[in-house]
């Protein structure tokens, strides 16, 4: 792929990824590797700029990460945010120490020294600080080019060495024209062209997959889901006939998935399809079983097996195709370190190395914006472009306690007065995840003149940028009102409505 890059060395910022999005929605290509990745990797992936990220350890503490002084031979500008400030003030020398008081939240920068890094940018404006640490002493040949009240070293450069660091984080929306401070660095400084973008990423992708398939075969696990279908039809625009999807019912679907997913797969975009009914075997085998553990585990293996079976049937097979996304590779190499678990609706299992296939995954470089951009230039239809989020385990995980198909139906109606009431009042793209629940509890009612003793339905309605952390939708009272009324009177068995008015954290998304 011919495209400038700028590529950012992780010290385990929490932000690390907002500045690589924020550098890919320049139209200029970026990806992350750790803080210590070999200076032969950094030498190949060839970058025209490289930004040092911010993390929470302190340079002067045994064991901080450091990376080595090589980088800054490449004879490529190098930015460096909060921790990357003080990594290159220590490298070279200067003083860095705690800081006597912490500087978290808002600051105004004031420009002392005209820059590239600030051209057309105000005399003074708002930035996001986050550090407990500060630069006392600044190495030789190092000049300040902005200043805080409380940070008289908040950007400093280099210029014969190409060096620049800012104590803010410029990637954050808090801080205002942080977009054209990295823009500056990308095209002033670095001299990128703004190259990249998803059409090139789909022109290249289609002719990799050609290259690296050949003659061979390749299968699909298809949920119905952003990735997966995104995956499959890139997959088919490259291979046509080579391509088969798997799609499972694993019987705690939504209402009418299954029908929607075999339509517009098999008849909008012709692709071979081979569609399981495995409901009664994941229903019987999830009988009796409450813990969500269990649930989830039960679920991943049987959607194994069965999927495994239905591969066996076609014979010769090479490649496994996946909807991995960088996100997800970001998590497994981080300076943090390997993620504790791997979600399962973005991996098949063990199943790679059981059938010895070939992982195909075109979409780990790509964040999920990215991927809905490539889905429309897919020609794609909004409807599974723009899904919400929805877990592997499916419903099972929203029927606190026994799944069986009584619970699952009365939480399929529900869950889809929630969803076409929020699509209606035009809120459903504003939302990251809506959804009901059902809870393991009945309560007292009154319905006509006689007494009701049945369930309970929960609204859950939440935004987030990655499911990470996430807020609570103040949905209008209204909405509320009318979804609560179709539920209690559309679905015999529920008599009451609460919704869900907590945080993640300390709650999560999903009840289960």
């Amino acid at each position: 792929m011919d495209f400038d890059k700028v590529l950012i060395l992780d010290f385990g910022s929490q932000y690390t990824q907002l500045i690589a999005r924020r550098i890919r929605e320049l139209s200029v290509y970026s990806e992350i590797f750790p803080y210590n990745a070999p200076i032969e990797k950094i030498k190949d992936f060839n970058p025209k700029g490289i930004i040092l990220s911010g993390g929470p350890a302190s340079v002067y503490e045994e064991n901080a990460p450091v990376i080595s002084k090589d980088i800054f031979e490449l004879k490529v500008p190098v930015l460096g945010i909060c921790y990357g400030i003080q990594l290159i003030s220590f490298l070279f020398n200067g003083d860095v120490e705690k800081s006597a008081k912490h500087e978290y939240g808002f600051a105004i920068l004031k420009i002392k020294n005209r820059d590239l890094l600030f051209k057309n940018l105000p005399e003074s404006f708002q930035v996001w600080m986050s550090h407990g640490d500060k630069i006392i002493k600044l190495p030789e040949n190092f000049e300040v080019i902005a200043f805080t009240e409380n940070s008289p070293f908040a950007a400093i450069r280099n210029i014969e060495k190409k060096i620049w660091g800012v104590q803010f984080h410029p990637e954050v929306v808090h801080t205002n024209y942080g977009r054209e401070i990295l823009k500056n660095f990308c095209f002033e400084v670095c001299k990128c062209e703004p190259n990249w973008n998803i059409g090139s990423f789909l022109n290249d992708t289609v002719k990799q997959i050609k290259k690296i398939v050949g003659n061979e075969r390749v299968i699909c696990g298809l949920s119905g889901g952003v990735d997966s279908s995104v995956v499959a039809v890139l997959i088919h625009k490259a291979i046509g006939e080579q391509l088969t999807c798997i799609f499972v019912n694993n019987g705690v679907l939504r209402k009418n998935e299954a029908e929607k997913v075999k339509k517009i797969f098999r008849e909008n975009f012709k692709i071979n399809l081979i569609y399981v009914d495995a409901e009664n075997i994941f229903l019987e085998k999830l009988k009796g079983v409450t813990d969500p553990e269990k649930k989830r585990k039960i679920i991943g293996n049987t959607f194994i097996e069965v999927f495994e079976k239905e591969a066996k049937k076609l014979g010769n097979v090479r490649f496994l195709a996946q909807g991995t996304l960088y996100p997800d590779v970001i998590e497994s190499v981080s300076f943090k370190g390997p993620s504790a678990t791997i979600k399962s609706h973005h991996n098949v299992g063990g199943l790679p190395e059981k059938m010895n296939l070939k992982l195909i995954e075109p979409l780990r470089e790509l964040f999920k914006d990215e991927v809905r951009k490539l889905g429309k230039e897919l020609g794609m239809p909004d409807e599974i472009i723009f899904r919400q989020p929805f877990p592997g385990p499916g419903l099972a995980i929203r029927i606190i306690g026994e799944v069986n198909k009584e619970r699952l139906n009365i939480l399929r109606e529900a869950d889809d007065i929630i969803l076409s009431e929020i699509k209606a009042a035009g809120l459903y793209r504003e939302i990251w995840q809506s959804f009901g629940v059902l809870l393991p509890v009945k309560t007292v009612g009154v319905m006509g003149d006689e007494r009701t003793y049945e369930n309970v339905i929960a609204i859950r309605a939440v935004n987030s940028v990655d499911g990470m952390t996430a807020d609570w939708v103040k949905l209008p009272y209204e909405l509320l009102g009318k979804i609560s009324n179709r539920i209690i009177n559309e679905i015999r068995g529920v008599n009451r409505v609460v919704y869900d008015i907590s945080s993640k954290p300390p709650a999560t998304i999903e009840w289960e």
